[in-house]
């Protein structure tokens, strides 16, 4: 029961970068379940990962090879997250890579690892081994839709973005996929997320951008307040427009493909909360007039995870007392209740920390009857602000976890 309707986008391809899916049988006989990318020689390549203490075997071994760069394939394989599965784990990551190697004539340490699915089970590394042949030979700068497919777990639909800007008449493209419904709460960020662009960018700057896209993005995002052993987010510049190396945040080209990373991090952040397991709402929660960023998403947060303010939102129940209790509780040092105002979209809930003398209940349930709206909070204590996207809670949602490994 995915929020809104999906339209797969136009994914414009980018040079440099071809992705190729086979089915190895991980967890379930006769579905993709293996995605290799392919990388051009001489590309940047950036990443943030989970910050889970238990992080998974390839997060590891993935992290390692790319501080040494030269990063010359992806391997990501679904149905299995290779987590908890210590040293085996990470020998069987190695060996995947090695693999992969071997066919790409490379070394193991230009192949990063990706799993996605089940965790403390060992990773079936004859099964993906076997699949390899089939996903090298299927390599296509077309193969976007197939990949954002492969990847899913409890994923009801691929998530794929893509935009493109012009400057000095050389159009740029940035094109990216994710995989993610359930145990998101990012925190770098079971999501995984890949994005390409043909822009030439110096591997400090990029390692800037993606950190910048994703804080803004995929750190923004919550459906059940969980963080994976496994999320990751992969930037990839290719370097195979015809423009100057990007070195410099600054200059109008850094503030197009800042923007237009920024926009494809962001949809397929989006696309990972209208996906939330079980969800019927995707909701942005806003808070303004913060003393700082932080303590506005300490109140973001409070309302986002709280069980009794998005079991109400479920059940299309304005219950405002949720929400001014989770403000209220979140943390915010020295809180004036009676400068707090609440929005639900434009109709005011509370203000001046109580009831809105012109509310009605009718007002609030119109907004709350959307499948998408807005929650908005006023802390009245200086010109602050961010926003988090989360969803409801539902039965649905306790059905797929509690089915999970079935």
């Amino acid at each position: 029961m995915a929020v809104g309707e999906h339209i797969w986008p136009v994914m414009h391809p980018i040079a440099g970068l071809t992705l190729g899916t086979a089915s190895a049988g991980v967890k379930y006989a006769g579905r993709t379940d293996i995605v290799v990318m392919a990388i051009a020689e001489g590309a940047a390549v950036s990443g943030v990962f989970t910050q889970n203490a238990f992080c998974a075997a390839p997060v590891i071994v993935g992290r390692n090879h790319l501080s040494a760069g030269d990063i010359r394939y992806f391997l990501i394989n679904s149905g299995n997250a290779n987590a908890c599965t210590g040293e085996r784990g990470l020998a069987d990551a190695e060996s995947c890579c090695q693999a992969v190697a071997t066919l790409g004539d490379i070394e193991a340490r230009q192949v990063v690892p990706f799993s996605t699915g089940v965790i403390g089970e060992y990773l079936p590394v004859p099964k993906i081994v076997n699949a390899l042949p089939a996903a090298m030979s299927s390599l296509s700068v077309n193969g976007w839709d197939a990949a954002a497919k492969a990847i899913m777990t409890t994923d009801t639909r691929p998530k794929g973005a893509s935009v493109q800007f012009e400057h000095d008449g050389e159009v740029i493209s940035v094109t990216g996929i994710a995989k993610g419904a359930g145990m998101i709460r990012p925190n770098m960020a079971t999501m995984l997320a890949y994005i390409a662009t043909d822009a030439v960018v110096a591997q400090p700057l990029l390692d800037d951008m993606v950190k910048r896209a994703a804080d803004q993005s995929f750190n923004r995002i919550s459906i059940d307040g969980d963080t994976s052993t496994n999320d990751s987010c992969l930037l990839v510049a290719t370097g195979q427009a015809g423009l100057p190396m990007l070195s410099d945040p600054a200059g109008e080209l850094y503030d197009k493909l800042m923007a237009a990373v920024t926009d494809v991090h962001r949809q397929l952040a989006l696309g990972i909360v209208r996906d939330g397991e079980g969800a019927s709402k995707c909701i942005s929660v806003a808070v303004t007039q913060g003393g700082n960023k932080e303590e506005c998403l300490k109140v973001a947060y409070a309302i986002a995870h709280s069980p009794l303010v998005k079991t109400a939102l479920f059940a299309s129940d304005p219950n405002w007392g949720r929400i001014i209790c989770a403000v209220g509780y979140a943390g915010v040092r020295a809180l004036d209740t009676q400068k707090v105002n609440v929005y639900l979209d434009d109709v005011c809930i509370v203000r001046a920390g109580q009831r809105a003398q012109e509310y009605t209940e009718e007002q609030g349930q119109a907004v709350v009857d959307q499948a998408e709206f807005s929650v908005r909070v006023e802390l009245g204590r200086g010109h602050s602000s961010d926003e988090v996207w989360t969803t409801d809670l539902s039965h649905d949602y306790v059905t797929i976890n509690a089915e999970y490994r079935s």
